[in-house]
């Protein structure tokens, strides 16, 4: 039987490493995966999945808009899907994850989201908060705060290092734009410690 996957972490933690690590894993049994990316999140370039350790792979990209049910149905119409692999979650519909809840109660295909699950100001991502909710099993991949803490928080920084109060929920970035921090220094650096 089929779940809906929820890996989760603050950035810098190894998800899309542990996500092409999933895909090898099952295509080293001969089995086939449906790697998705989100087209928002061009960094590596459009529909390209990677990882700071220097793997990436191909992916489909897909739209705030593309119904995933409908097009992960019809590619396993053209070939069996063993598994779908999701980078980037947080940037998934609250539509698109129950679109993901059908995949795996109509068409028993396993789904492993991985993404974040709040944004640089405490706020929870739409997908993230539905994923949250609804997927069967949930999982946090760990990483630590200058400190030695855990790291859950992502502080948004501009060029000069220093904390961005306000903006946008959405501001695709790299290490030169977020920090991983535990809670307290996040806080501390927002100025509401």
């Amino acid at each position: 039987m089929a779940s809906l996957y929820f890996t989760y972490s603050a950035m810098n933690a190894g998800k899309s490493t542990a996500l092409l690590q999933v895909a090898h894993n099952y295509e080293e049994r001969e089995q086939h995966v449906l790697l998705l990316t989100p087209a928002i999140d061009d960094r590596a370039g459009q529909g390209k999945i990677a990882s700071r350790l220097g793997i990436d792979r191909q992916a489909l990209a897909f739209s705030n808009t593309t119904d995933l049910a409908a097009l992960i149905e019809a590619r396993h119409q053209q070939r069996k899907i063993d598994c779908v692999l999701i980078d980037e979650a947080q940037f998934l519909s609250e539509a698109q994850v129950w679109q993901l809840t059908d995949v795996v109660d109509r068409a028993d295909i396993p789904v492993m989201c991985y993404g974040i699950r709040s944004d640089a100001f405490g706020k929870s991502f739409p997908g993230s908060g539905v994923l949250l909710a609804v997927a069967d099993k949930i999982a946090e991949m760990k990483t630590i705060c200058h400190c030695g803490r855990k790291a859950i928080m992502n502080l948004r920084i501009d060029e000069k290092g220093e904390a961005i109060t306000a903006g946008s929920q959405i501001a695709i970035g790299g290490d030169d734009d977020y920090v991983s921090c535990c809670r307290k220094h996040w806080k501390e650096r927002l100025g509401r410690l």
